[in-house]
């Protein structure tokens, strides 16, 4: 059977076009040789399960692996400490082919509640007996950990794993323990004293850090791709694919994988594109991202509800997608912590930034979601939707003299901090209903900052690139012309735009198209 890219719950060597992790294989396993318990935590959908699988087999020569879910148990299992003991014993039961002699008898009992006494204490007894007459030493997995993260009897199941790490130099105990999921489980707080000023600690301060890099590099998706190539022969540029992939997801598994199935499955056999060799091309790249940016999938909708839950996340983000305003990197603010555990930002160079240009434009296209019913200029670009297409394409310099002349009448007369905080926005309203369903766009994060910010428009195969910028006097509007010829030659485009939201109340507004280093500039000023 042929190989597919997959989306969908665990990934198998033998059936799914996969990145090589064995590199992170081996790192994790330097973690559990030294004995470290930790978390593995990362937003949803970014392999840990996937992970936790192909570490099981990577361990099993050297180590007894317990791999368990925390979704394979009801929630009644967690509604009281006997519930659980039960149900986590049954689960071992059902794993492990062979206990020592004595072992098996006592989980028994616990699972079908004939112990005379059934509690964690009793349990984490026989559990350490077990460690003590294994032959080799046990390694336990917990997936999906946060499933229990809200029951008091999970925090007390941590304080005992807690205990057992502490004794560890004296009595036998698991060798490593490793619970994954998104959250963070280091953050609960367990009670160890009920008076009024009762105080609180993390029954997980003994965790070490993960710090093993679970997305995937340029090389890694390439890596991926000539496996590929060497099925289909399809001509591919390996290295740019890799690259264009790399570029507009950093490495999110996800979203690479997401990106890879709607090539090989979705696009091909198209007009535009009607074999395998017309697809793995940049033009097939930016159709596939246009489709995985629109798609209704769990991921987004997760997102979602997370900017719905934590209203100053929501706000943080809103300022930098559409203001630019930059936002030191903090790893002790509790926004800034929740939106790198929920995949929303990563810290580059000590500044907070979205994770990926996709996430960038599914953002954007909430946000500005919610403007619809009631945007003046939504509704422009409605109506006037049919001027802007000749023969199937974009006009842009027509686009841009329609929104100088709607924004003009509508907002002509506001201040400069409108023009930061809202000039952008518009645009992106005026443009969503001209380019949906056919195009996409995406924000360069390189160049977003509060004074300026570079989107790049794709539409059936063509690039533009419209630089907005908040005007700053005829000196910085000439570094931005030379700025915007460099990054045309990025594209290898020979034409692009500008948009100027200038304060000035003696403003020129209008639009006019200049020539700078053998490039065409067209210039709209509102």
């Amino acid at each position: 059977m042929a190989k597919i890219f997959n989306i969908a719950g665990c990934c198998e060597p033998e059936e799914n076009y996969m990145v090589d992790i064995s590199g992170r294989l081996e790192e994790i396993k330097n973690m559990i040789d030294a004995g470290m318990y930790f978390t593995m935590n990362r937003a949803r959908q970014f392999g840990k399960t996937t992970t936790l699988t192909a570490l099981s087999d990577y361990l099993k020569t050297d180590y007894e692996v317990i791999n368990m879910d925390f979704q394979t148990m009801s929630s009644s299992s967690f509604e009281s400490e006997q519930a659980f003991v039960a149900a986590f014993s049954e689960e071992l039961l059902d794993m492990v082919e062979k206990f020592p002699d004595g072992i098996e008898k006592r989980l028994a009992g616990f699972a079908q509640k004939t112990e005379p006494v059934i509690s964690l204490q009793t349990l984490f007894k026989v559990l350490k007996s077990w460690c003590g007459k294994a032959s080799r030493k046990i390694v336990l997995m917990i997936d999906e950990v946060d499933t229990a993260s809200n029951d008091q009897v999970f925090v007390d199941f941590l304080a005992q794993l807690r205990a057992c790490y502490l004794k560890r130099r004296r009595i036998p105990v698991f060798q490593s323990v490793i619970l994954a999921g998104v959250y963070d489980v280091r953050s609960m707080k367990r009670k160890i004293r009920s008076d009024g000023d009762r105080a609180e600690n993390s029954p997980w301060n003994i965790a070490a850090k993960f710090n093993v890099d679970m997305s995937f590099s340029a090389e890694d998706i390439a890596g991926m791709l000539s496996e590929y190539e060497a099925d289909y022969h399809t001509g591919m540029d390996i290295r740019e694919i890799a690259n264009l992939i790399y570029d507009h997801t950093a490495g999110y598994p996800y979203l690479v994988s997401g990106l890879c199935k709607y090539m090989d499955e979705e696009i091909a056999g198209s007009t535009e594109f009607p074999d395998k060799s017309s697809v793995w091309t940049r033009e097939g790249f930016y159709e596939a991202e246009r489709m995985i940016v629109k798609e209704d999938n769990t991921l987004y909708q997760s997102m979602i509800r997370k900017l719905k839950l934590y209203p100053k996340l929501r706000t943080v983000l809103y300022e930098l997608l559409f203001t630019g305003k930059p936002i030191p990197y903090s790893a002790t603010s509790d926004y800034m912590k929740d939106a790198v555990m929920f995949g929303f930002i990563r810290n580059d160079k000590d500044t907070a930034v979205i994770f990926n240009q996709i996430f960038e434009s599914v953002l954007y296209n909430y946000f500005i979601s919610e403007e619809f019913t009631s945007s003046e200029l939504y509704k422009a670009g409605v109506q006037e939707k049919n001027q802007f297409i000749i023969d199937g394409y974009l006009n842009i310099r027509k686009i841009l003299e329609k929104f100088v002349e709607t924004f003009d009448y509508l907002y002509g007369d506001q201040d400069e901090t409108f023009y930061e905080e809202a000039g952008r926005r518009y645009f992106l309203l005026f443009l969503k209903p001209i380019i949906n369903g056919i195009g996409n766009y995406s924000v360069e994060s390189r160049t977003r900052n509060n004074e300026r910010m570079d989107l790049v428009i794709y539409y059936r195969g063509e690039q533009s690139v419209i630089e907005l910028k908040i005007w700053r006097g005829n000196a910085y509007n000439e570094r931005g012309e030379k700025q915007l010829s460099d990054y045309l030659d990025y594209f290898h485009l020979t034409k692009g735009y500008m948009l100027s939201f200038n304060f000035n109340k003696k403003k020129e507004i209008g639009v006019k198209e200049i020539r700078i280093r053998g490039k065409i500039l067209i210039e709209a000023v509102v």
